[in-house]
């Protein structure tokens, strides 16, 4: 299943608040947002790929104990991007 977009413009200009509170409110769901506003509702991975996942990230977290080159988020986390997005990322990584 791919993700669904739901464009609010022009009716609804969620502010950076409201659009955290919605997430905060839906917290099983993934919600993302694009840059011109629209609602980006992204299905659960399956087991497979969880699994997967989960020892991609742990890979990338053990390898940075030892390099010290940053933080490591998972892939729930919601980044305000230059653009004004607010995306889940896979593996992401904050470069000190």
């Amino acid at each position: 299943m791919s993700a669904v977009t739901i464009n609010f413009a022009p009716a609804i200009a969620m502010t950076d608040e409201q659009f955290y509170e919605l997430c905060q409110a839906n917290r099983d769901l993934k919600l993302e947002r694009s840059a011109n506003g629209d609602l980006i509702l992204t299905p659960p991975t399956g087991g497979t790929t969880g699994n997967r996942n989960a020892g991609l990230n742990a890979q990338l977290w053990l390898w940075n104990e030892s390099a010290k080159l940053g933080i490591v988020f998972d892939s729930s986390t919601c980044f305000k991007l230059p653009n004004g997005a607010d995306r889940l990322r896979f593996l992401p990584m904050r470069h000190d």
